[in-house]
């Protein structure tokens, strides 16, 4: 790229007027910032209203649950009874109830099961081949379904594939609450074959205990959601998309094996009952511990996991104001606890709690709890304090997963299969770390803020994930996050199998960088770089504290934030989430430019310098006799002793005519010495974004420029900005902390940076030498049939 450099004429310009987008017909325009409210954002109404707050005549059903259940641990499966009461608190007039059946995914007809796709390429995981023959012979599902009223008369019920309506004897009045009882029976999946989001895992191998984890999660039929924007939620279960569910108590009585340890939602009623008198003080130490204690110790875990007791137990909890109940069960569990005092007054303490079997140790036991302790302390911070008695981890099978109050994480030490030495990687440590901070996250997103999961991923996910990479950088500011970083989401914007964020969940490509990384780098950027930390924070917290147990849709959120930090926020939204725009904003050219000072003698003498800078042309360059005018001075004349930039009379002349003419001010503008900078950006990847140019002078000074968004109003792809100064410029560089997610920085610099880059050289071996594979040899005198001997 070269420098260019030209005199710049004062021009007064006029504002040129376009043609409403709307109704976009000439030129190739496009409005970037056109506005989303009336457009493509629903109307407001008295249940949600401009500001994206909940309205005053906003509404949401309570349901609450007493359920009583037991664990067949030789049946691997979970029977089931209980009560339900669904209290209506819409306007509405009910006929039916539509209940989750989420297990029924796991059925052989399902549309999950039967609308799964394998790869074109060809091959499978060994994994996916024990799936396939597993499902040849097993089947999931809820099974003795039975739903009975208030007076013991059954309810008609239809089942569809992973859902179920009752039907309401008589309707349901706005106002009016129903009771009705419902029994099941539902298998768990082994997790570590059929995959899912709870099941349990067996330790069956030659040199392990043989117990097993179970892990209880969409367990019991479960109400839809009915809501004022969709109705009844009722998409069918397909893997993917997670759960909308209505808040509301429980009280679950769950009776396990007698050496069984149970976690799960709520908090425990009956202590005395399953916990030994020593467990239950240490569990009361632990509320003023400052380092995690153990309530059941490794020895005691190891205890009973020698035998399995024929008696049973029975736990109870009870949960308020929570959308869900998930538990676990084993004999191998370890329990360790620390008590959590928040930075509010009003807030009561929260146990910090872990389970995790022996297999999990050291790993558990040195950074589950305190991860948990932590997310406490962050995600109060930008969010609200954690509202409920308990915070929980439990290792298993599921990677990692979320519940009221209790979460599933899967990373454990390695252990050698040769020497039985156990280690861990740093992709453990840091995993353990980063798995427990998200799932225990998901309590503030989507738990208590609760939004619609099947139908937009990311609003829990995608703010969730924001929320983790924050948390991981203040854990360890080396912390290898692999999301939130906005360098981390380039490969994908840039990738062609990719949708909108704003796509339901089911129909999302990529669902990870989809729903999860993409949206935490576009918050990091709008917390970072458009607004600034005050005025994000501000607003973010806002926004949860509005929705806190309450269910926002996406716009609530995007009218929230623009209306708590007072930006105008359209041209964002649009892009990060309504497009499939990348960021790339090229440095095109930069023009250094002077006023002209009208004066002939100091204006042509400026020229006579910059053009001894041309290089002589290449015939010139290597004619090395004499010319006719350097031999003969007859033809030389006037020409030959001026040139071009020698001034006249007529010059001078012209220029005091010109300065005579001019107003006070205008001559005061000819003065002026700074150098006038314009710079051309073009936006190659179609996302406007803020353009941050750093600029480094030769007096060895540097300033950084946050250019707005707002410069791309008038033209998206390409535009020129000005910037003066009385130094001057040496280099520039758009994105110089790479902030902005820019997909291409080679085009960021100028000058132009020499791009690094390593060779590894390709091996000349032959490939295929099936001779060689076999043994076998040839010679000069012919091919050779036999194996070559074998070396000592």
């Amino acid at each position: 790229m070269r420098l260019v450099v030209l005199v710049l004429g004062l021009l007064a310009f006029a504002g040129a007027a376009h043609a409403d987008p709307l109704s976009q017909t000439k030129a190739p325009f496009e409005d970037k910032f056109r506005q989303l409210e009336g457009e493509d954002w629903p109307t407001p109404t008295d249940y949600r209203n401009a500001a994206g707050a909940p309205g005053y005549r906003y509404w949401q059903q309570k349901v609450d649950y007493k359920i009583a259940a037991t664990l067949d641990e030789p049946g691997r499966s979970i029977r089931g009874a209980g009560t339900v009461t669904y209290a209506n608190n819409s306007p509405d007039e009910m006929r039916y109830l539509w209940l989750l059946l989420d297990q029924n995914r796991f059925k052989r007809d399902s549309l999950s099961e039967l609308s799964t796709t394998v790869s074109g390429s060809g091959g499978i995981s060994y994994t996916g081949v024990r799936r396939a023959k597993r499902m040849q012979v097993w089947e999931g599902g809820f099974s003795n379904l039975k739903v009975t009223g208030a007076d013991g008369a059954p309810l008609k019920f239809t089942v569809v594939d992973s859902l179920m309506r009752i039907d309401l004897p008589t309707p349901l009045k706005s106002g009016q609450a129903i009771s009705f009882s419902m029994e099941w029976t539902v298998p768990l999946i082994e997790t570590r074959v059929i995959g899912g989001r709870g099941g349990y895992e067996c330790f069956t191998k030659p040199d392990e205990d043989g117990n097993c984890l179970f892990l209880g999660s969409q367990w019991f039929p479960r109400l839809a959601v009915y809501s004022d924007y969709e109705g009844w939620h009722n998409k069918a279960f397909l893997g993917g998309g997670e759960f909308t569910l209505e808040f509301g108590d429980y009280d679950v009585s769950l009776t396990v094996p007698a050496d069984h340890v149970v976690s799960a939602t709520g908090a425990l009623q009956n202590p005395g009952e399953v916990l030994s008198a020593v467990q239950q003080a240490r569990l009361e130490k632990a509320k003023t511990a400052p380092e995690p204690i153990y309530i059941v110790t490794p020895a005691e875990a190891a205890a009973a996991e020698k035998g399995k007791a024929t008696a049973t137990k029975t736990w109870r909890f009870k949960a308020d104001n929570v959308r869900d109940f998930a538990f676990a069960s084993s004999r191998k569990f370890v329990w360790d606890a620390q008590g959590v005092k928040q930075d509010f007054a009003d807030q009561p303490l929260v146990m910090a709690m872990s389970f995790y079997p022996k297999e999990a140790r050291p790993l558990w036991d040195a950074f589950s709890t305190k991860a948990i302790v932590h997310t406490i302390k962050v995600y109060g911070e930008f969010a609200f304090p954690y509202p409920y008695p308990v915070a929980q981890s439990v290792n298993g099978p599921v990677g990692g997963m979320e519940y009221p109050m209790i979460t599933f994480n899967g990373p454990r030490p390695l252990k050698d299969k040769k020497t039985g030495a156990l280690t861990y990687t740093d992709r453990a440590k840091y995993g353990l770390i980063g798995v427990v901070i998200h799932e225990v996250g998901h309590s503030w997103f989507p738990m208590i803020v609760n939004s619609d999961e099947r139908q937009w991923t990311w609003m829990d996910e995608g703010l969730n994930t924001f929320l983790q990479f924050e948390a991981q950088q203040r854990w360890d500011e080396k912390f290898p996050s692999r999301r939130g970083e906005p360098r981390s989401i380039v490969e994908y914007m840039v990738s062609k199998d990719q949708v909108p964020i704003m796509v339901q969940s089911d129909s999302l490509l990529q669902f990870g960088s989809n729903s999860y990384g993409k949206p935490a780098a576009a918050l990091v950027i709008l917390r970072e770089t458009v607004l600034g930390r005050e005025l994000f924070d501000y607003s973010f917290k806002e926004y949860a504290r509005r929705w806190r147990f309450k269910r926002p849709t996406p716009y609530d959120f995007f009218r929230t934030m623009e209306e708590a930090s007072g930006v105008d926020l359209d041209w964002f939204w649009r892009g990060w989430f309504y497009s499939t725009d990348h960021v790339d904003i090229s440095l095109d050219k930069i023009v250094q430019a002077r006023i002209d000072t009208l004066d002939p003698m100091r204006e042509k003498g400026l020229r006579e310098e910059r053009s001894k800078q041309d290089p002589i042309g290449l015939t010139n360059l290597r004619n090395t006799d004499p010319t006719v005018v350097e031999l003969d001075p007859n033809v030389r004349d006037l020409y030959d002793s001026t040139t071009e930039f020698t001034v006249t009379e007529a010059d001078r002349k012209k220029a005091r005519d010109a300065i005579a003419k001019l107003e006070p001010e205008e001559r005061e503008a000819l003065s002026v010495t700074d150098n006038f900078y314009h710079f051309t950006f073009g936006n190659l990847g179609g996302l406007v974004m803020p353009v941050i140019l750093k600029m480094d002078f030769t007096d060895g000074t540097s300033e950084t420029v946050r250019i707005p968004p707002e410069v791309w109003r008038k033209n998206s792809r390409q535009v020129t900005w000005q910037y003066v100064t009385p130094k001057t410029l040496k280099s520039a560089l758009i994105d110089p902390n790479w902030e902005t997610a820019d997909a291409d920085l080679a085009n960021n610099a100028f000058p132009r940076a020499i791009t690094p880059l390593t060779f590894k050289p390709a091996s000349d071996d032959p490939e295929n030498n099936r001779m060689k594979d076999m043994g076998l040899r040839v010679s000069p005198d012919g091919l050779a049939t036999k194996p070559a001997p074998k070396k000592d």
